[in-house]
C-alpha cells in the first residue's frame, strides 16, 4: 500500500500571452512537485468574462519535447500550428498536438466566444520520443454515466470506457461532473499517482476536503479513489493521473528538455532558425523568446 494522504497543491496566478495576456491558475509546475505521472504542467482558467477581459489571444510560440493537451468546459479556442492543423478547441473535445522536436501554435478565442473556460495541460514526452516529429489528434469522448457522475475519458481507460488518442507513456486525463451531494468510488490503476483538480463545488478526495482550483495529489498504490460532492450544487472537477515519470526534466518557458545546453539551443533556433515552422493564418507577430537566465537552469524530477 502506497502512501495514504492526500497532499493538497495550491495554484498561483501567472499572467498567459505576452502584453495581451490573461491570467490562469497555475498548479503544475511548483516546487512541491513538478509531475503527476508525465503530466508536468496544468493552467486552469475562467469563468472568464470576455468582454471584459478580452479572452484569449496567444500569439505564435514554439514547444519541444513535449504533448499540449486542451480541455475547455466553455467557450472555443481557434488553434493553428506549423503542422497546418486549423482546428476549433470546443467544450468536451480533446486536442491534442505532439511538439517533439518542435512545433509553434497560436491560441486565440473566437469572437462568439462570452466566457472562457477550461484548463490547458502539458505532458513530458519520455528520453526515447522527445524528437518525435510533430503531430495532432482530435476526439470528442462519450459521456459515460457511473453512481452519482457523469465522466468524460479524453486520455486512458476510466469506468470501463478507453479514450483512442495515443500517448508516449501510459495516462488518465478525465473531466468528472459530480451530482450534488453525490458518493463515487472510482477504480483507478494502483500503479498511477493521481491528481485532481476542482473547478468548481466543495469536492473531498478520500476524506481530504479540496475548494475550487486546488489540486489534490495521490500516490501509487490505491486502487480506488472515492470523492463526495459536499456541496448542493454539481461539482466538476478533472482527475489525472499516470506511473510515476522515471526521468529528471528541465522546464522552461515553453520548453521540456533534459539539459540547460538543449533548453538554450531551442531558443536559439526559435530567434534565429526554422526548426519550429510556420503558423499560417494568425493576424500578428509571433512572440519573441524571453531571455534565458544566467543561471545554469536545473533538473528536477517526481518527490521521492
Amino acid at each position: 500500500m502506497g502512501d495514504t494522504k492526500v497532499e493538497i497543491l495550491t495554484p498561483r496566478d501567472v499572467p498567459l500571452g505576452g502584453p495581451r495576456a490573461m491570467t490562469v491558475r497555475r498548479t503544475l509546475p511548483q516546487r512541491a512537485r513538478t509531475l503527476i505521472g508525465a503530466w508536468c504542467f496544468a493552467d486552469h482558467y475562467g469563468p472568464d468574462p470576455v468582454a471584459a477581459s478580452g479572452g484569449m489571444d496567444v500569439a505564435p510560440h514554439p514547444h519541444i519535447g513535449l504533448q499540449t493537451v486542451s480541455w475547455l468546459f466553455s467557450g472555443e479556442i481557434e488553434h493553428r500550428d506549423s503542422l497546418g492543423s486549423h482546428a476549433a478547441v470546443r467544450p468536451g473535445e480533446i486536442n491534442l498536438m505532439t511538439g517533439g522536436h518542435g512545433i509553434a501554435h497560436s491560441e486565440v478565442s473566437t469572437p462568439d466566444t462570452t466566457v472562457l473556460h477550461g484548463v490547458q495541460l502539458w505532458v513530458a514526452l519520455p528520453d526515447a520520443h522527445r524528437d518525435t516529429p510533430r503531430a495532432f489528434a482530435h476526439h470528442a469522448p462519450r459521456p459515460v454515466r457511473v453512481d452519482g457522475a457523469e465522466l468524460r475519458v479524453f486520455l486512458g481507460t476510466l469506468a470501463g470506457d478507453t479514450s483512442p488518442v495515443e500517448t508516449f507513456t501510459p495516462l488518465l486525463g478525465a473531466e468528472l461532473l459530480l451530482d450534488p451531494g453525490a458518493t463515487v468510488t472510482l477504480a483507478v490503476d494502483p500503479e498511477f499517482e493521481h491528481g485532481l483538480l476542482v473547478d468548481e463545488g466543495d469536492l473531498t478526495l478520500d476524506g481530504t476536503a479540496l475548494r475550487p482550483a486546488e489540486l489534490g495529489y495521490t500516490a501509487p498504490g490505491r486502487a480506488a479513489l472515492t470523492l463526495v460532492n459536499t456541496s448542493s450544487a454539481r461539482a466538476r472537477a478533472v482527475l489525472l493521473g499516470g506511473p510515476p515519470f522515471g526521468e529528471e526534466i528541465v522546464m522552461w518557458w515553453n520548453f521540456v528538455g533534459r539539459t540547460d545546453d538543449e533548453i538554450r539551443q531551442a531558443r536559439e533556433d526559435w530567434m534565429t532558425g526554422d526548426r519550429f515552422g510556420e503558423v499560417k493564418g494568425y493576424d500578428g507577430d509571433r512572440l519573441d523568446a524571453p531571455e534565458v537566465p544566467a543561471t545554469q537552469l536545473k533538473a528536477r524530477g517526481r518527490v521521492r
